[in-house]
């Protein structure tokens, strides 16, 4: 029986074409290919549907999709497959997709280990590794195949799991579908996708209504759901075109602050919450709050913490943790918000492996409402990305200077997303690293060091008197590659010592994690948050980086770049001076 054609499968044989591509180093492709397939994941209307009403023309009008992978998509959509996809799969038969997300692994690896030992599949490797075929294999050796598995440990835990950037999008095009339903007075994201975590199992959605089953029925015929679990008066289940579960509660009108509080979560929250009503002979669920039998009025989430004493507590920090404490005592930040990001600092460039030019992405950034970018191409060491030397730096400097003189209101900073080699020396020598407003410094490769060398190599980078901001820190990428080792808390002394801001970045690196980021807080280290934007559509990577600050407890004056540029330029000045 023959696959359906839906909006995963077409957006899986996209990522794997891109890394098919990746695997053979073709320089831009493949990131074009990986952000039409997040496009494709995160789309609310089934992809054949949109085909079928104005073919190319509809598909050439999304976010990250230009003529050439439309085409490819009408293709599948018509035919079933890609021709040039098939045509990969027949010289490279094994599944890329499916090996190249083992942690730790990236599709060169996963071509290797199909080219030297015929690993076909993720059981494959597995079985490969567990009986020692891969450490013998050159390059690698005992450690770096024990870190393989330590990945495929890690891939088995967060099966089924969609990062928030493909989650966060679909779930607000079906609630917003779900508020325009006449028999739904009130509608939004709940679980842990309104709480910001960085993967989600299903979609959870929470609803007011007097007519529950006009409401469940309406929600179970939105566009992107192929196929209805369960349906009942008070819920409905589905499965949308993404592959993903979707949940939706009902409650009636006069309960809706305690079921968006409750649906929320998380089940650790509200646990706590419910366990303190019970110390004082109160009842908190779903259904609202009651007091020794009595309904407590509760119009907003606000009302039911105020009727414990305590400040409201954001859903991006109801961890179960001790937010509750901290609510009580009044001593919850003023969390950074969504909209106090002034510049974005890790933005690439067709200089390098960007896909749009300077003015493309300082014009696009100004759009979005940022007043400052700082242009970060890679350094030459990483020559997969054609990254610049000292001389193509300073022809890009002089571009900026020039790109400056035309713009008003914004102002485009020139930087560096400069490699720190394997002995934590710099990619570039200091009279190029002088010229430029800010000095920022990112490991590539040579992840694979023990904690101690790494750690040390990291540290001496951070030394280097020009440097400013150490991007992506730990090295992760979320459901595809763990952080390399590191002695986290000795970065953080190094951070403040050497007036160096460690940044939080929004693409699905997600580096620093929330507990990093909350780590850093406590520790008076300085953040920013950053897109990591290659095309001026992964500008809207920011709220989710301003998510995990958020999740992590940061506050607007803990994150550098929420402020105007000049101020910004002087703080980062000031960390400096701070250090002499």
């Amino acid at each position: 029986m023959k696959r359906r054609v839906d909006n995963q499968r077409i957006a899986d044989a996209l990522a794997e074409m891109g890394l098919y591509l990746d695997a053979q180093d073709v320089a831009f492709k493949p990131r074009a290919y990986a952000t039409a397939a997040q496009t494709i994941r995160t789309l609310d209307r089934d992809a054949i549907g949109l085909v079928r009403t104005c073919g190319v023309t509809c598909l050439d009008d999304l976010p990250g999709i230009g003529a050439h992978i439309a085409a490819k998509i009408v293709e599948m959509t018509r035919t079933g497959r890609i021709k040039e996809h098939a045509a990969f799969k027949k010289k490279f038969p094994f599944d890329m997709l499916g090996i190249a997300s083992i942690p730790g692994v990236g599709p060169k690896t996963a071509l290797l280990l199909w080219r030297r030992l015929k690993a076909k599949s993720v059981k494959d490797v597995a079985r490969l590794a567990r009986t020692g075929k891969i450490a013998a294999l050159r390059g690698f050796g005992e450690k770096r195949s024990a870190h393989l598995l330590e990945g495929l440990a890690a891939r088995e835990k967060r099966a089924g799991r969609a990062l928030l950037h493909d989650a966060w999008p679909f779930a607000q095009h079906v609630v917003e579908a779900l508020r325009a339903v006449p028999a739904v007075a009130q509608a939004e994201i709940a679980g842990s996708l309104r709480r910001r975590k960085e993967t989600v199992g299903d979609l959870d959605f929470v609803a007011a209504s007097r007519h529950p089953s006009e409401a469940a029925h309406a929600f179970t015929k939105l566009p992107g759901v192929v196929s209805v679990v369960e349906e009942g008066p008070g819920m409905a289940r589905v499965r949308f075109t993404n592959g993903l579960g979707g949940d939706l509660r009902l409650v009636e009108p006069k309960d809706w602050a305690a079921g968006l509080h409750h649906f929320t979560g998380s089940k650790e929250h509200n646990v706590q919450l419910r366990t303190l009503a019970e110390k004082k002979g109160w009842k908190i669920s779903e259904y609202g709050l009651f007091r020794h039998g009595r309904r407590v009025p509760v119009k907003t989430e606000r009302d039911v913490y105020r009727a414990f004493g305590m400040d409201e507590i954001p859903p991006e920090l109801r961890q179960g943790r001790d937010e509750l404490e901290a609510a009580a005592a009044h001593r919850l930040p003023k969390l950074v918000g969504y909209d106090d990001i002034r510049g974005d600092l890790q933005v690439q460039t067709d200089w390098t492996d960007g896909r749009a030019s300077l003015e493309e992405m300082a014009r696009a950034a100004k759009a979005r409402g940022l007043s400052y970018i700082a242009i970060t191409d890679h350094t030459h060491s990483l020559s997969v990305t054609h990254g610049l030397d000292a001389r193509r730096l300073a022809e890009q400097g002089t571009a900026i200077d020039a790109l400056n003189a035309s713009l008003r209101g914004f102002r485009v900073l020139k930087s560096t997303e400069c490699d720190v080699l394997k002995d934590g020396s710099l990619d570039l020598p200091d009279d190029a690293l002088a010229a430029l407003d800010l000095v920022c410094i990112s490991v590539h490769t040579n992840r694979s060091m023990d904690q101690d060398a790494m750690t040390e190599r990291v540290i001496r980078a951070m030394r280097h008197p020009l440097v400013n901001v150490l991007f992506h820190p730990t090295g992760r990428i979320v459901n595809r590659r763990e952080p390399y080792k590191l002695d986290f808390p000795r970065i953080l002394r190094a951070a403040k010592e050497y007036g160096v801001a460690l940044e939080v970045n929004a693409s699905d690196r997600l580096d620093l994690s929330s507990d990093h980021v909350r780590e850093a807080v406590r520790a008076g280290a300085k953040l920013v948050v950053d897109s990591d934007a290659h095309a001026p559509e992964d500008l809207a990577n920011l709220p989710y980086g301003i998510a995990q600050a958020r999740r992590g407890w940061a506050a607007a004056g803990d994150v550098l770049n929420t402020k105007p540029v000049g101020a910004f330029l002087k703080a980062l000045k000031g960390l400096k001076k701070r250090r002499a």
